[in-house]
């Protein structure tokens, strides 16, 4: 009886890993397996948040932050770069300080970290590794914000966190005491951190007080918009590795509050009341993706929700929390632009919408597809899993700053 006992528990235990671990992978993803992994561990670590939100234990977001926390690196310098946390404006920022020598004045990234506006900070290893080989190989001082976080901080606190920092590093004696030249400053985010770029970018624009222009702006697979949550890209990914629908749509409700009637109006895509159906041209993917995205998807007009939702909550209805929503006048005058989108990501069209709106009122746009990739997949370069994928796409990304900026 012992031993099946024994089997009886190795046989269950085996078959909840494997179905964990299984997911069936879309074609064209190389290193399928270790896709495969990187989703388990995504999916177990969101059931087991999950697990303690529903006990009462803690707020989902928190238990995430716990697991999140053995990822936390301190600053460390290395030969090529010299790393410390400061404050800028009364906000915590990672800097990263080249070593080499410079024949003249440097470049400048300003950086805003992912993870749905209510996780990671600059100090996790994926992006500590991102923002010093981006230090080191563009000779470039880098600025690495850490925004404070939903759910104990709603939206605006994060952009005005992001812009405030911004703000003070783009001041002439600021710049000027790292010996960065002001022509050749960049913004830059990926996920939630992308969004924020984007809105910092084009809020610069309004801001009579600062005077340096940004050179470029780079956005990783951005969130841009909260009106319509299914769009193509929504749809197809709607069980992709790393971030599914229901989890986006979790994340930009939390970005706003933690009142579930949010959530679950944006869940059905009936959120947006009927007062702001002017806005719904910006993100109207009939016209802004292209055929081959549009595949057998046919286009229908939102469903109108009440209007109490968007009075308590007005946030997702503002360019600040989605840069999509701006006017074609505002895109017009923002900077050279890169963005990357991932095929097989919730985001994806966010990003394709975007990159065709700016084209069309004039900016100039490298729009980077990766066919092959899922979202998040650029914070997979080193550590336990690395993805080939991962380090294909912070290549390009580099290289599109050292050519550009």
């Amino acid at each position: 009886v012992d031993m099946g006992a024994k089997l009886l528990c190795l046989f269950l235990a085996s078959a909840l890993v494997a179905y964990y671990v299984y997911i069936p992978i879309p074609e064209g993803f190389e290193e399928p397996w270790k896709v495969m992994l990187i989703a388990a561990a995504f999916r177990a670590a969101t059931n087991l948040a999950e697990v303690a939100d529903q006990l009462g234990l803690m707020h989902h977001v928190e238990a995430l932050m716990l697991i999140t926390t053995v990822e936390y690196i301190a600053p460390t310098s290395d030969e090529n770069v010299t790393v410390m946390d400061t404050q800028f404006n009364n906000v915590g920022v990672r800097l990263y300080l080249p070593r080499k020598p410079s024949d003249g004045l440097r470049r400048a990234v300003v950086y805003f970290h992912g993870g749905g506006w209510c996780l990671g900070q600059a100090g996790t290893k994926p992006y500590d590794r991102l923002t010093r080989w981006t230090s080191n190989r563009l000779n470039a001082v880098v600025v690495s914000v850490n925004y404070r976080l939903a759910p104990k901080y709603r939206f605006p606190v994060q952009f005005e966190d992001v812009y405030s920092v911004t703000k003070f590093f783009l001041q002439s004696r600021v710049l000027s005491q790292y010996g960065v030249d002001p022509d050749r400053v960049c913004v830059a985010g990926d996920s939630a951190g992308g969004n924020l770029a984007a809105a910092v970018a084009q809020q610069l624009l309004e801001d009579p007080e600062v005077k340096t222009k940004l050179k470029a702006q780079a956005l990783l697979y951005p969130a841009l918009q909260s009106l319509d949550l299914n769009l193509p890209s929504y749809q197809e990914n709607e069980n992709k590795p790393v971030l599914s629908k229901s989890y986006m749509v979790r994340l930009w409700s939390e970005y706003f509050t933690s009142d579930s009637s949010l959530r679950e109006a944006m869940a059905s895509n009936r959120h947006v009341p009927v007062e702001s159906s002017h806005l719904f041209p910006f993100v109207n993917w009939s016209n802004l993706l292209p055929e081959e995205l549009k595949k057998d998807h046919v286009y229908t007009s939102p469903t109108y929700g009440n209007s109490e939702l968007a009075q308590k909550y007005p946030g997702f209805l503002d360019p600040r929390a989605a840069p999509l929503l701006a006017s074609d006048a505002r895109l017009r005058r923002l900077p050279l632009t890169y963005i990357l989108t991932c095929e097989h990501d919730v985001l994806r069209d966010d990003g394709v919408m975007y990159a065709r709106r700016l084209q069309a009122a004039g900016v100039p746009v490298t729009h980077d597809r990766a066919k092959d990739a899922f979202h998040g997949a650029m914070l997979f370069v080193l550590g336990p899993i690395e993805l080939a994928v991962g380090h294909r796409l912070v290549n390009r990304y580099i290289k599109w700053l050292n050519e550009n900026l």
